[in-house]
Formats: structure tokens, C-alpha cells, sequence
């Protein structure tokens, strides 16, 4: 964003969002709309994941997870439901990870927005 643009509404994040979740663009979230302090935050004793802080590990932690998956079967993301300066999406995943074979998640996942800018994700599976 240049000096001259306003800053986005949690709606319009989360329509963009949801354009680019689509097409599985997840590293363009990211750039275009995580903030530098980010926060991904997993359930509690998750067998999958960790929680994460800084756009720097937050990326690292997706790009980790992408690297292990051997085979795709099914990735879903609903359309986001937006209420103050949250929205959730559903998200279902079925893949095959090496070390872990198939799993699947069926996950709520909620985004923070402050200033244009995604400030915390969190997961519910």
C-alpha cells in the first residue's frame, strides 16, 4: 500500500482473503496481509502443529507443513463471516503426509484484523 490508499476494512480483508484462498494462495495472504508481529496460534497439545509469532516463522511454519504432503485429496475454505474486526472461514483439509500418512482437518479458522492488517490467526480443529 502506497501513503495515498486507506487502510482496508476487516470486509474487504476477508473478501480478498477469500479470493485468494480459493485459488490456494496462501504465501499471498500472507505478504499482502500479515503483519509483521503475526500470531498463529493452534490448539492446545495439536498433533499437527505449533504456534508460531512474526510473519517470518508464521510463513516458515505453512512452508514446513506444505514440503511434507505427498498427495492432495480435498482443501475446502468456506466464505468468511465478518463481524467487528474478526472473520472465520471453515477450512477442510485431506492430504497425505510424509511420516504421518493421510489426515484429515476440519478446522474454524479466526483472523484478527487491526489497521488493514491480519494480527493473529487461530485454529479450532
Amino acid at each position: 500500500m502506497t501513503a495515498n490508499t486507506t487502510t482496508l476494512t476487516t470486509q474487504e480483508v476477508a473478501a480478498r482473503f477469500h479470493e485468494l484462498a480459493q485459488e490456494e494462495q496462501w504465501s499471498a495472504i500472507q505478504d499482502e496481509f500479515f503483519a509483521d508481529n503475526v500470531k498463529s496460534i493452534e490448539p492446545e497439545n495439536s498433533p499437527y502443529f505449533s504456534n508460531a509469532e512474526g510473519k517470518a516463522l508464521v510463513r516458515q511454519k505453512g512452508d514446513d507443513f506444505l514440503q511434507k504432503i505427498k498427495a492432495i485429496h480435498r482443501l475446502y475454505t468456506s466464505e468468511p463471516i465478518v463481524t467487528g474486526n474478526h472473520f472465520a472461514v471453515a477450512r477442510e483439509i485431506d492430504v497425505t503426509v510424509l511420516g504421518s500418512g493421510r489426515i484429515q482437518i476440519n478446522q474454524i479458522m479466526l483472523y484478527k484484523v487491526q489497521n488493514g492488517k491480519i494480527v493473529s490467526e487461530q485454529f479450532f480443529y
